[in-house]
């Protein structure tokens, strides 16, 4: 039988009352303090546009945000619409954190920006392709990629917009693989100790794990993140024909994906109004955890999802890495990784440190992978080496 929770009559009515009376905790994060890297006019908040909405516009016309739309979020394989892939994740991201910040009086600009660009960076083929190209990147360099390092990098580097380090923090900790019942955040009050977390990440993928929000509209973000997909997959999972939802144990949060939703949306609300933190309690938190850990057990660890990807995608990225990375050291100029890459990204003509085909060449190399969606890497590859072994079968809708 399903069970939606509900606030407290306690909690409700003071939320009520706030609003009623202009005395909503002063929690949210003060637009007056936003950090960015240059001082533009153009950045700055008029009456129609906040600060932070203008690094939303950005994120959303960014050349790389359409590709949301043909990147894995858990199951490739497949033609199915039904199917989630990551342009529908940042949205359910980005609407969960919204509720919870709605209710709790933060920033929704901010929460909003966090939420929409948090995977931008991500590779082709979720978190497995993620693991290959980080692989292969520390066999060349020593250096580590991590999707939501990457994703700051895309809005800063590659395409530098100037961006708030605010909505900057909030993406390089967004990591929805580390759950905690209570996220604090810690102030950060330049970009120059900004630079120096990241490039720490760069150096030890340990590091990722130790970043914490600056913000609380971050904490609120990195927790929707887990929210978002938790019940979702299950969801996918069973449309993909790997398991029934039933399959899955009793939880003290639900077992469909809008109970969990629902229930940690409220319980969160419950534990953290008019506090300098985002909490849930110990039976919620503790739920969370094990829904995650079976999801890994019987969805994202199974045979049926993971050997694929290392009997295929693996030695396609490897190839499609030492090709690229060749025809660029060899001044390749018809090769795509200048064409359909370089060329690319030049086009947005913004000033730069160094000119971006001076970009260290196995970052270039990266940069140029990790843009790529599902299909496009595909495609490239089999241009590349159209004698390949490596092919991919998709499941259709009627098979």
């Amino acid at each position: 039988m399903l069970r939606y929770e509900t606030l407290s009559t306690e909690v409700e009515n003071r939320i009520i009352s706030d609003r009623e009376n202009g005395t909503v905790p002063a929690v949210a994060f003060d637009e007056g303090k936003i950090h960015r890297r240059r001082d533009n006019p153009r950045d700055k908040a008029n009456v129609w546009r906040t600060a932070f909405i203008h690094d939303i516009d950005k994120i959303l016309h960014c050349p790389y945000y359409n590709r949301y739309a043909d990147k894995t979020q858990v199951f490739s394989f497949y033609k199915n619409d039904d199917i989630t892939r990551r342009a529908l994740h940042v949205q359910l991201v980005s609407r969960i954190a919204r509720t919870i910040g709605k209710a709790l009086g933060l920033n929704l600009d901010l929460i909003e920006a966090i939420a929409l660009g948090h995977d931008i960076g991500h590779t082709p083929f979720g978190h497995a392709g993620e693991k290959y190209l980080d692989g292969i990147l520390r066999e060349h360099t020593g250096r580590r990629f991590s999707h939501n390092i990457h994703s700051v990098r895309v809005l800063d580097k590659i395409y530098p917009y100037n961006i708030s380090l605010e909505t900057l923090s909030g993406i390089a900790s967004h990591d929805g693989e580390l759950e905690l019942s209570e996220y604090r955040p810690a102030p950060l009050a330049s970009f120059e100790k900004f630079d120096e977390l990241i490039e720490g990440c760069y150096l030890d993928k340990a590091n990722v794990k130790k970043l914490v929000p600056s913000t609380l509209e971050g904490c609120v973000m990195r927790i929707s993140d887990i929210i978002a997909y938790l019940g979702k997959d299950r969801q996918d999972a069973e449309k993909a024909a790997l398991i029934s939802t039933d399959n899955f144990s009793p939880s003290d949060i639900g077992e469909r994906n809008a109970e969990i939703i629902n229930n940690l949306i409220v319980n969160i609300i419950e534990n953290s109004y008019g506090h300098d933190y985002i909490k849930m309690d110990n039976t919620h938190f503790a739920a969370l955890s094990k829904a995650k850990k079976e999801n890994y057990e019987k969805i994202y660890l199974s045979p049926a999802v993971a050997e694929k990807f290392d009997a295929i995608i693996k030695p396609m990225m490897e190839e499609l890495y030492e090709k690229l990375l060749s025809d660029l050291i060899g001044g390749n100029t018809d090769s795509p990784i200048f064409t359909h890459h370089i060329n690319y990204v030049k086009l947005a003509h913004y000033e730069r440190d160094i000119p971006y085909e001076k970009t260290e060449p196995n970052q270039l190399v990266v940069d140029y992978i990790a843009s790529m969606t599902d299909d496009y890497f595909i495609d490239l590859h089999r241009l590349l080496f159209p004698e390949s072994p490596h092919q991919i079968e998709y499941k259709g809708y009627f098979d």
